[in-house]
């Protein structure tokens, strides 16, 4: 079941289009990733979500229904820009956005006290927004997008600012807001975070979805045919087994990285053992990064 379908949804602005008859679909209860190069469209999208701005052609359907303002609701938000009050206290404010999203008091003062401590920020509940570092601010906003258990969450680079200790308290999280069956749509251009979080992805680029699809499924359409071998032995190169690097580990053994163009794995293991005894055999994937440049820079040359 998706939480979010997009039907042909077209944005512009004057001449310039933003969204071109986009079509995505967001399964529930999955990490989502939105990438895209900078100008590709990915603002303008959240933003519909979000019901900041609508759409000028197509519709959003939230859990099948038309996308409105009751969804707010059900909609957490970190925009990459703060928008925090910076003279009001951290604690204060938590509990004010809190009630604006339907908490009442008592529901949220216990909230938000766990959230602090949790967050590591307990000390900084009577302090300014402006009293704090950048990534400080940025755990509060966090706190903020996801205080209220929406069943949809919205992170526009939520690692901004941080340390790796706090990037790393940030991925559990989002992880457990997907463990307590929310579904999380991230847009980033950290790929290793993408790698690490997400279950499917889609690629925008230049108005247009060019990509889209689960991660594994996207690996396994992208792989070329090169595996990684260590062993001791001969390789026999033919026309279909090209070696494209071999470095000695010791004096018998060595790695190899290799090319097999149209052979299935076990036919190319058991090729390989007529003349090598093999300690480790291993496909090579793309990395998420390395599809996201391929599909760019082809589009880009159109």
């Amino acid at each position: 079941m998706n939480i979010i379908t997009t039907i042909n949804i077209t944005k512009k602005y004057a001449s310039h289009r933003a969204l071109n008859k986009l079509n995505i679909s967001i399964p529930q209860n999955t990490i989502f990733g939105l990438l895209g190069p900078n100008g590709a469209g990915k603002t303008s999208f959240i933003r519909i979500l979000t019901q900041i701005i609508a759409p000028d052609e197509g519709e959003v359907l939230f859990h099948d229904q038309k996308l409105a303002p009751v969804h707010i609701s059900q909609t957490g938000y970190l925009p990459e820009e703060r928008g925090l009050y910076k003279k009001m206290k951290i604690g204060e404010q938590l509990i004010y956005l809190s009630r604006l999203k339907g908490l009442s008091l008592s529901e949220a003062k216990p909230k938000v006290n766990a959230w602090l401590e949790k967050m590591d920020l307990s000390q900084w509940a009577d302090k300014n927004v402006e009293d704090l570092s950048k990534g400080m601010q940025q755990k509060v906003q966090f706190i903020a997008a996801v205080i209220f258990e929406p069943s949809l969450v919205i992170l526009d680079e939520p690692f901004t600012g941080f340390d790796p200790i706090n990037a790393e308290l940030v991925k559990q999280e989002i992880l457990n807001l997907k463990k307590r069956g929310a579904t999380i749509i991230l847009s980033t251009h950290r790929m290793e975070s993408v790698e690490e979080l997400c279950d499917h992805i889609a690629l925008i680029h230049k108005s247009e979805k060019i990509l889209d699809g689960s991660i594994s499924a996207i690996k396994h359409e992208f792989k070329t045919g090169t595996y990684i071998i260590e062993g001791s032995g001969k390789i026999v190169v033919s026309d279909k087994i090209k070696i494209l690097s071999e470095e000695k580990l010791n004096e018998v053994k060595s790695r190899y990285r290799l090319r097999a163009e149209g052979i299935k794995s076990n036919d190319l293991l058991h090729m390989l053992m007529k003349g090598l005894e093999i300690d480790s055999f291993k496909e090579e994937e793309p990395s998420i990064g390395d599809i996201f440049i391929s599909k760019v820079k082809g589009m880009s040359h159109e």
